[in-house]
């Protein structure tokens, strides 16, 4: 059994990440602002994380097998994080994100229309840091939430002085009520009241994962292997905007109603213009073995109608 440190892992997958790895035996400790504690028997720091001298303080002299940062949105807190636990963790494990593929973001590598991403299109070892631009500043970090991920990465893989994975998670769903961003909530909202949903033209299919799924795979990312580098976190199977009404409407009896956005107009969640579905290849050749999309969606739309209070019929 190791010592896994756990920086946030306070709501979602992250929690369920903290409960999971409990119940595997391994010593847990969790290091957040204090808001919300962790299950009875994991140890608890409190610390702000973007305070470096919090951040120490917190940690003093204890050393982890592993450290998980569910938490991690730009290199400033990067390379906090990476002198905060250089010396005292042998592994590094970052939640990252899909955003960090997307065209719309940043000058990438082209692949074939079509074909899934893999990791190597964004590789955190050749990416440019820069430390200079306003990170602290919320509505700059919320508008270059991709950019702020991919150059966390890079500050990891190069001056972390251990070993670093990141997983980049597709589109998570699932839990209901945890479901945080409100993204099936909104289209349950506007299919069950017969609002307009917004999508492109030609809206391109996306992946998805299911919050249990990604909370194994996190699970498994620190503790059942060793690789290093990114790795792609999704279900197989692709679906578009309109497969996901589709099956909400299946579920509340009610048929979406779609408005056509033009060029450069805002859509509804998950139409996309641009393709920058995820490629799981690497995770099964490691030995990750993913569920389908369309195995566990259902289930995952009748929990979050459960939990809506909007009326269905």
């Amino acid at each position: 059994m190791q010592e896994i440190c756990v920086v946030g892992g306070s709501r979602y997958f992250g929690k369920l990440l903290v409960e999971r790895l409990q119940a595997a035996g391994h010593t847990v400790t969790v290091i957040n602002r204090g808001s919300t504690p962790p299950p009875q028997g994991v140890v608890h720091l409190v610390a702000d994380r973007n305070r470096e001298s919090a951040l120490t303080a917190a940690i003093g002299s204890r050393t982890f097998d592993v450290v998980v940062d569910q938490v991690c949105y730009t290199p400033v807190q990067a390379a906090i994080a990476a002198r905060a636990f250089r010396g005292r963790t042998r592994r590094f494990v970052m939640t990252s994100t899909i955003e960090v593929y997307d065209p719309a973001t940043a000058a990438l590598s082209s692949v074939p229309h079509g074909t899934a991403v893999p990791e190597g299109i964004v590789d955190p070892a050749a990416w440019l840091v820069r430390m200079d631009l306003p990170w602290r500043d919320d509505a700059y970090l919320e508008a270059h939430y991709a950019e702020g991920k991919r150059q966390a990465e890079a500050v990891f893989a190069r001056d972390g002085g251990f070993e670093f994975a990141s997983v980049r998670s597709a589109h998570v769903l699932g839990g209901g009520a945890q479901e945080f961003t409100g993204r099936l909530a909104h289209y349950i909202e506007h299919i069950a009241l017969g609002k307009e949903i917004a999508v492109h033209a030609e809206a391109l299919p996306t992946v998805f994962i299911h919050y249990e799924e990604l909370a194994d795979l996190l699970l498994w990312a620190a503790t059942a292997t060793d690789f290093t580098g990114p790795i792609n976190a999704c279900s197989d199977g692709l679906l578009d905007v309109r497969d996901l009404a589709s099956t909400i409407a299946s579920k509340t009896g009610r048929e979406p109603v779609y408005r056509t956005v033009g060029s450069g107009e805002p859509a509804s969640p998950f139409s996309f213009d641009r393709h920058y579905a995820m490629s799981n290849a690497r995770a099964k050749d490691l030995g990750f073995f993913f569920s389908r999309t369309a195995d566990w969606l259902p289930g995952a739309v009748a929990e979050a109608i459960d939990a809506s209070a909007t009326p269905t019929v």
